[in-house]
């Protein structure tokens, strides 16, 4: 059964009978994904009680300048936990947290680290510092006591390079947007690993509450591009061969379009729009018909004041 926030808050289960994850401790497993970097896994789910909201992948990346890290988590003490974790794995202090959008999975947990040292890229920031507190408000509600302490800070470092170097080991920056108005993707230099942000998801269904699916589209060609090794997702499995992910993604944003087109164009209302057939090659993906229903309510009403404009407005 799903954790929802109306029944945690009518009482419908006890906080005591969370798993001792849902009672303040994550769970931070790394696992070795190239040399010197180790991808941790979030939850394949909606953001719930039950996984205190780590659902979004985190990269750490041992550098001989200190340990880097990709994103960073949805609260204060998630950000703490990987802090300690990622120092104590690689030896070296955390010296530069990129934030790869605005998105409170990926980081709410910037709370746990000096700004100074988060890097994000400027449209990032301004997204933050105009939707950042409506956002965090949304995670307390969902999440209450897992997000004690959090507060809403901003990366102190616009990203306007498109490299960075630590101490020989650098990081190309890729500036690109789809997803959110602004997504980073990162591509290590040495090993050839790519890590896509949410501009990537494998074997879990994309999210779209910010996206604008011809400027992701775009994106992902982008990405596909680049030569790469493995690739990190945003959401999802490492994906060993770096293709799978990006073609995956790019498959399921260009069915959701098409069906909710059709649908639109059938009259389907919202409520039928939510409950249209998942094509079977999508079999595999998590959350897919949530993030179905989810896309509905955030695309269908531009996609009707598209295709069936009011008769009193020029054509």
């Amino acid at each position: 059964m799903m954790l929802t926030r109306r029944g945690l808050i009518t009482g419908g289960m006890a906080l005591a009978a969370l798993p001792a994850q849902a009672r303040g401790r994550y769970a931070i497993d790394p696992v070795a994904v190239a040399d010197g970097i180790w991808m941790i896994h979030g939850a394949d789910a909606p953001i719930d009680p039950a996984n205190g909201g780590a659902i979004a992948n985190i990269a750490i990346i041992a550098t001989p300048a200190g340990t880097v890290l990709c994103d960073c988590g949805p609260s204060l003490s998630y950000g703490q936990a990987l802090r300690k974790v990622a120092e104590e794995l690689t030896g070296q202090r955390v010296v530069r947290v990129y934030v790869t959008h605005l998105h409170p999975d990926h980081g709410m947990g910037i709370a746990a680290f000096d700004p100074g040292i988060v890097a994000a890229l400027p449209g990032t920031i301004e997204a933050l510092a105009r939707e950042g507190r409506g956002y965090s408000d949304a995670m307390y509600r969902l999440l209450n006591d897992w997000m004690r302490g959090t507060e809403l800070v901003l990366p102190g470092l616009p990203i306007t390079t498109g490299r960075d170097d630590f101490g020989g080991r650098g990081l190309r920056l890729l500036a690109l947007s789809g997803h959110s108005g602004a997504d980073l993707a990162l591509l290590d230099e040495r090993s050839g690993l790519l890590i896509g942000g949410d501009l990537v998801f494998h074997d879990r269904a994309p999210s779209t509450p910010t996206a604008d699916l011809p400027r992701w589209r775009a994106s992902l060609d982008r990405l596909a591009s680049e030569p790469h090794g493995g690739l990190v997702p945003g959401h999802g499995p490492f994906d060993p061969g770096g293709r799978a992910a990006i073609a995956q993604t790019r498959d399921w944003i260009d069915w959701l379009e098409d069906a909710l087109t059709r649908a639109v164009q059938s009259g389907l209302d919202m409520v039928e729009a939510g409950e249209l057939p998942i094509p079977p090659r999508f079999a595999t993906m998590a959350a897919a018909r949530y993030e179905l229903q989810r896309s509905v309510s955030h695309l269908y009403p531009g996609l009707e004041a598209r295709l069936l404009p009011r008769i009193d407005q020029p054509a």
